[in-house]
């Protein structure tokens, strides 16, 4: 038996961050239930690369029934207050306002159904002067400042996947996993509020506080601010090797047995990481001839005799091949999609729901709850 089984959850729910939420609750064993207009959730015709399923939707939607819903029409709406008066979890991220616009006001909803667990998620959160605007992930690591960090010297840049929408979808798991815990000690529900942003800033603590203390973050593409060597260098054979000494004991094995340079590990300009920071460019000019003049396969088997931490710095196409990459298959409606398993490994055998097609289990609800 799966930790969620019997819980009903709701979700209201388009995009990325309020299905990473309700996904893993599915996972978990609860029955979710996605909510989606009559067009269907906007995600499902962001491509159309997995088998002619959107890769997003793909991702974030396995094991949920899906219902359409006009919730402007009053069968809709009504039929919506009932799922809600069974229900455990209550999730949405709807532009702020709308839920309660449509009847469901969390306050109104936490009065009605104490039991109930609301999960609200939002660019900016329920107040203050940004409340009321839509948001959605690549503007959040604009405001948040992720972007000016990310990137190379020259101009900031977007992460490469939807960082703050994936980072709010799971604060809201785990405050949902928190709240049902307390419900199970007093038996009251939750209001519960999750915004991109809230999610990001936790994530630019190191970035704030290294700003507030006089020395803000400059970006190095793939090299670390305040660590010498700790970056990329090429091999003979045009590989790019990421490594990172994190203390100067390393860096005297990284000198002696990688490079084979006794005297440049005995050196005191370039015995702690402080010098090594002083002599930066020299440093990394240091570490990349070295490894310019071996193949990466006779490199990497160095590092790791020295236990030196180093990367291949992949391309998808690497990772696709990598060796610890493990993978599940989900059903869809146009056939079997592979794609990586969840992070968690657990003792007990776990399986996971197809994706739903649109409005494929809307009939069943209707018949059940009407």
């Amino acid at each position: 038996m799966l930790a969620l089984e019997g819980l009903l959850v709701v979700s209201l729910e388009q995009a990325v961050a309020a299905p990473t939420c309700s996904c893993r609750l599915a996972d978990a064993g609860a029955r979710v239930i996605k909510i989606e207009r009559p067009e269907g959730d906007f995600a499902r015709g962001y491509d159309a690369l997995a088998h002619g399923e959107s890769a997003y939707f793909v991702w974030l939607n396995r094991g949920k029934e899906s219902v359409v819903l006009d919730l402007t029409k009053g069968d809709d709406n009504a039929l919506m207050e009932r799922m809600l008066a069974k229900a455990d979890v209550f999730i949405q991220n709807l532009k702020p306002g709308a839920v309660a616009k449509l009847g469901f006001a969390i306050e109104r909803l936490r009065r009605d159904y104490p039991k109930l667990i609301c999960c609200s998620v939002s660019g900016f959160g329920e107040s203050g002067p940004y409340a009321a605007r839509k948001s959605y992930d690549l503007l959040v690591q604009a405001e948040s400042g992720l972007a000016s960090v990310t990137g190379g010297p020259e101009a900031p840049a977007r992460v490469g996947v939807s960082v703050t929408d994936v980072s709010a979808g799971m604060n809201a798991y785990e405050a949902v996993l928190e709240a049902i815990i307390a419900r199970g000690r007093t038996g009251q529900g939750a209001a519960i509020s999750v915004s991109l942003f809230d999610a990001m800033a936790d994530w630019m603590t190191v970035p704030l506080l290294q700003h507030e203390g006089g020395k803000s973050p400059k970006r190095l593409g793939l090299a670390h601010p305040s660590i010498s060597p700790y970056g990329v260098f090429k091999t003979r054979d045009s590989a790019d090797i990421l490594i990172s000494i994190q203390n100067d004991r390393e860096w005297r094995i990284l000198a002696s047995q990688v490079m084979d340079d006794a005297a440049l590990a005995a050196d005191p300009l370039f015995a702690t990481n402080a010098e090594r920071m002083a002599r930066r460019a020299e440093t990394d000019g240091k570490v990349a001839a070295a490894f310019g003049a071996i193949d990466v396969g006779a490199l990497s088997k160095k590092l790791a005799a020295a236990d030196i931490a180093f990367a291949r710095v992949n391309d998808v196409a690497g990772f696709i091949a990598h060796p610890h990459l493990r993978r599940i298959s989900v059903e869809t409606p146009h056939g079997p999609v592979s794609y990586p398993a969840p992070a968690p490994i657990r003792d007990e055998a776990r399986s996971y729901g197809p994706i739903p097609a649109l409005g494929q289990h809307s009939e069943k609800v209707r018949a059940e709850f009407g």
